[in-house]
């Protein structure tokens, strides 16, 4: 067996584990610094986010209701 081989087989040093740690650090900090950059909406535009979600969720409801309600009715007339 040559050398090459045995050394692969090898446990990891210490010195990995730190460099895995390290990048996790390292990735935080990116990402602390890139939600610095972000631009976050006013309360104007918080308040119009709201009221869409709010309509938008109205008309699922609506939509979803409409449905149960014909296929209620539509289950009752082929089955009694």
């Amino acid at each position: 067996m040559s050398n090459t081989q045995t050394s692969r087989h090898e446990p990891e040093s210490r010195s990995g584990d730190r460099g895995f740690f390290a990048r996790i650090l390292k990735f935080v900090r990116e990402v602390i610094g890139e939600l610095k950059k972000v631009k976050w909406p006013g309360k104007e535009e918080w308040w119009t986010y709201f009221l869409v979600v709010l309509v938008f969720v109205g008309a699922v409801m609506a939509f979803t209701g409409l449905l149960d309600i014909i296929f209620g009715q539509l289950s009752i007339w082929i089955f009694s």
